[in-house]
C-alpha cells in the first residue's frame, strides 16, 4: 500500500510541481495572478504540518457528504500528500529553472523560438537534469511519509504494524516494518548519492577543458 500510495503521488507531483514552477516564473504584469496564485500556493502547503492536511481532508472533505466528491481515506490521504509535496518540488523545479543562464533562453528566443517553446526545449530540460539529485531527496521523504495515511484508518505498513502489536502485544512488526521501509529508501539514497557524485565529476571535467 506504501508503495501504490508513493507511485501514484509521486508521477502527480512530478508534472503538477513543473507546472506551478513555470507559472511562477512567468514575467510581466499580465502574469501577476498567476504567479501569485503560484507564490501562495507554495507557501501555504509547505507551511502547513503534512499530518495535519491529511487528517483534515481524510476526515474533513467525507464528513462533508458532497455529491460526486469521493470518499474514500486513501484518495484524500494520497492528495493530501500530492498537495504538500508538490509545493516542495515546485520550489526545487523553480531553483533549477532560475539556475539556467539568461543567455540560454536569449540564444533559443534568436533562433526564433517563442518563449514557450524555448522554456519546454532549452530551458525546462537543464534544469530538469540540475534537480534531478534533491529531486530524489524528496521523493525519499514522500516515500517515508506515505505511513502518515495511516492516520485515516488505512492499512499501510505502520497500521498494520499497529494492528499486530494490539493483537498480539509484541513490537517485533515494527522493526519489520522499519526495515521494510529501509528497503526502499536506502537504495534510493544511494542512488541519489551515485548521481550528485557524477555530476560532480561531469562539472570537474567540463572545468579542465575549459
Amino acid at each position: 500500500m506504501n508503495v501504490k500510495i508513493f507511485c501514484i503521488a509521486e508521477v502527480v507531483i512530478l508534472f503538477t510541481a513543473l507546472g506551478v514552477a513555470v507559472l511562477r516564473g512567468l514575467t510581466g504584469p499580465v502574469f501577476f495572478p498567476v504567479r501569485f496564485f503560484a507564490v501562495v500556493y507554495a507557501d501555504f502547503f509547505r507551511g502547513i504540518p503534512t499530518i495535519l492536511l491529511i487528517y483534515m481532508l481524510g476526515f474533513g472533505i467525507p464528513a462533508l457528504q458532497l455529491s460526486g466528491v469521493p470518499t474514500s481515506e486513501l484518495f484524500w490521504g494520497t492528495v493530501a500528500l500530492i498537495l504538500v509535496y508538490t509545493a516542495y518540488v515546485s520550489e526545487v523545479y523553480r531553483a533549477g529553472i532560475e539556475s539556467v543562464h539568461p543567455s540560454q533562453n536569449a540564444a533559443a528566443r534568436s533562433l526564433g523560438l517563442s518563449h514557450g517553446q524555448s522554456l519546454r526545449y532549452v530551458v525546462i530540460p537543464q534544469a530538469v537534469r540540475r534537480v534531478i539529485p534533491p529531486l530524489l531527496n524528496d521523493f525519499i521523504g514522500l516515500q517515508k511519509d506515505t505511513a502518515l495515511v495511516g492516520v485515516l484508518g488505512v492499512v499501510e505498513a505502520f497500521r498494520q504494524t499497529q494492528i499486530n502489536q494490539a493483537d498480539t502485544f509484541n513490537f517485533t512488526p515494527g522493526i519489520v516494518a522499519a526495515v521494510l521501509f529501509l528497503l526502499i529508501t536506502v537504495p534510493l539514497t544511494r542512488f541519489t548519492d551515485w548521481l550528485i557524485a557524477r555530476d560532480r565529476r561531469r562539472r570537474q571535467a567540463t572545468g579542465v577543458l575549459a
